[in-house]
């Protein structure tokens, strides 16, 4: 091998080395967070107060877990967050699969307009709906109920919006031949196209689950008693509550997050999944 081709080769090697690297510190600065959140619910009081702070637990410590528990009715709104985002993911994916199926599938008059009103939505700031959904649910009677909390976001126009664009990639020659072999519109889109749709659902799902999870002034202002709170509530309470407890902090933070790292887990398959559908044939 001649001098340039070892040169040219040893010039890769470095290149590749120093991306390899930038990617491990990129990755770092990304879980360090994670860890230290972890690693803090788990220290003692004294390795979280003293300067600088430990890094490491020098020992294991899960009462912090149950002083979480004991601070604030943090388990009754862990429960509630978690009912009603799953509320929030149902309602999201029937009406953003249907409706996405009529503006993709269907035909009627002034389709292209009320699309359009459906994608105008995405463009409204979400403060300027506060005040007309906290009246709405107030003439309703439904303050400080479970139905006042996901009832206005059980449809969303992002959802129709993926979906119709999702179920556009379709070839027409399936619906089509479908509608021939006598299949309805509800029999197709569940026999066909929801199960083959399992990437865009997923995406959905996430979507729809994290910002739901992730409420914190619209549940504030509908809900008036703890029992009726969710999560992120109850962990802004922790930061005035036990001021001088970091490692309870850290422990609350530590199980919201369990949540939204399982539902990333689950749908992350199909995603993965739809992806590589179409890379082997």
């Amino acid at each position: 091998m001649s001098g340039p081709e070892r040169s040219g080769g040893r010039m890769s090697r470095l290149r590749s080395a120093g991306t390899i690297a930038g990617l491990v510190v990129l990755v770092a600065i990304v879980i360090f967070p994670l860890y230290y959140a972890v690693a803090g619910s788990l220290m003692s009081r004294d390795d979280l107060t003293r300067f600088p702070p430990a890094l490491f637990p020098t020992s294991i410590h899960m009462s912090s877990f149950s002083g979480v528990l004991n601070a604030v009715p943090l388990a009754r709104q862990y429960g509630n967050s978690i009912l009603v985002s799953l509320v929030v993911v149902l309602g999201v994916l029937v009406t953003s699969v249907l409706s996405g199926y009529v503006f993709a599938f269907l035909h009627f008059p002034f389709k292209r307009l009320a699309f359009g009103m459906f994608l105008a939505t995405m463009m409204v700031p979400a403060e300027s709906m506060i005040i007309p959904n906290y009246l709405t649910m107030a003439d309703w009677g439904l303050v400080n109920t479970f139905p006042a909390l996901f009832l206005p976001f059980l449809a969303a126009g992002f959802g129709t919006f993926l979906m119709r664009q999702f179920f556009l990639s379709f070839p027409k020659e399936v619906y089509e031949a479908a509608k021939v072999e006598g299949c309805g519109h509800l029999r197709f889109l569940w026999r066909i196209l929801v199960p083959l749709s399992r990437p865009a659902i997923g995406t959905l799902a996430i979507h729809s689950f994290i910002s739901s999870y992730n409420h914190y002034f619209w549940p504030l202002l509908v809900t008036s008693t703890p029992k009726m709170q969710t999560l992120q509530i109850g962990l802004a309470q922790l930061n005035s509550v036990e001021e001088r407890a970091p490692d309870v902090i850290f422990a609350g933070v530590v199980l919201a997050i369990i949540p939204m790292l399982v539902m990333i887990y689950v749908f992350q398959r199909h995603i993965v999944r739809g992806l590589t559908a179409g890379a082997v044939r």
